[in-house]
């Protein structure tokens, strides 16, 4: 009896969280606009997806914005988390790893009107035209990803063996070359999952995006919302719909390779 409920709890779960995602991938075929009646299968959102110009410079933009961020949040991250580790004072590690949840902790609004007010103070002080901009996007995007990168990465790095890289540098290695060579390819699953992670987060993020974007530059989050004004166009399901199935298959390839790759190690030994 205890198993049929926890399994079905389980799969309620799954219902709850999955079916809102596979209402708008099905009705993203749907040949008229209803969310309600399907009329018969059709292509015809896909195709005003990629034919809508507006709609690809905001994918466009939003992919560039999620790669640079997601990038440069994951390189930081990741000697941020080094440096971490490398605390030998409990009490400071304590300390930094408080602070370092702290901009998870906060809700998204406060932290886009706080870089927002800070972007715009810094601006007037150098005396620029306009205070935002990409780069403040840009900026306000590294910032909240870094805290998921370093907790993606610390687990990873206290699994490594600390006589590997003293080894390595024992047989004549510098510490960065002990840190490529030997650091870096142990914890590649957990660099790769917080890139992964980061580049999700930024690619949905709308309220900090809101706060912090100039004029000129517009994500696909920000567009959908103007779209709420007045009606959001079914080809919006289908770009919906594209970046979900993508996402979940770049997903379950990153899990197939860090399984071979645990597999492969374990047979290693």
């Amino acid at each position: 009896m205890n198993k049929f409920f926890d399994r079905f709890l389980t799969a309620a779960v799954y219902v709850f969280l999955y079916a809102p995602l596979l209402v708008m991938v099905f009705f993203s075929f749907n040949e008229g606009r209803s969310t309600s009646v399907f009329t018969g299968f059709s292509l015809r959102w896909y195709a005003e997806l990629f034919s809508s110009s507006d709609t690809i410079t905001a994918l466009k933009n939003t992919l560039v914005l999620a790669l640079l961020s997601a990038t440069i949040a994951t390189v930081l991250g990741t000697m941020a988390a080094v440096g971490i580790d490398g605390m030998r004072n409990k009490w400071l590690n304590s300390a930094v790893m408080t602070t370092t949840n702290i901009p998870m902790m906060n809700p998204d609004i406060v932290t886009g009107v706080s870089l927002m007010l800070l972007f715009v103070f810094v601006g007037r002080l150098m005396g620029l035209a306009t205070s935002l901009s990409f780069i403040t996007l840009l900026i306000a995007h590294v910032t909240f990803n870094l805290p998921y990168v370093i907790l993606n990465v610390m687990p990873k790095l206290r699994q490594v063996d600390r006589r590997l890289p003293e080894a390595a540098m024992d047989l004549g290695c510098t510490p960065r070359q002990a840190f490529f060579k030997v650091v870096l390819p142990s914890i590649r699953s957990g660099v790769l999952a917080a890139f992964l992670m980061a580049f999700t987060l930024s690619l949905d993020d709308f309220v900090i995006s809101y706060y912090t974007n100039g004029s000129g530059f517009q994500t696909l989050p920000l567009m959908i919302f103007s779209m709420t004004k007045k009606t959001v166009k079914p080809d919006m399901y289908a770009l919906s719909s594209v970046i979900f199935i993508t996402i979940l298959l770049l997903l379950i390839l990153v899990n197939v390779l860090q399984a071979r790759s645990e597999r492969d190690a374990k047979g290693a030994k």
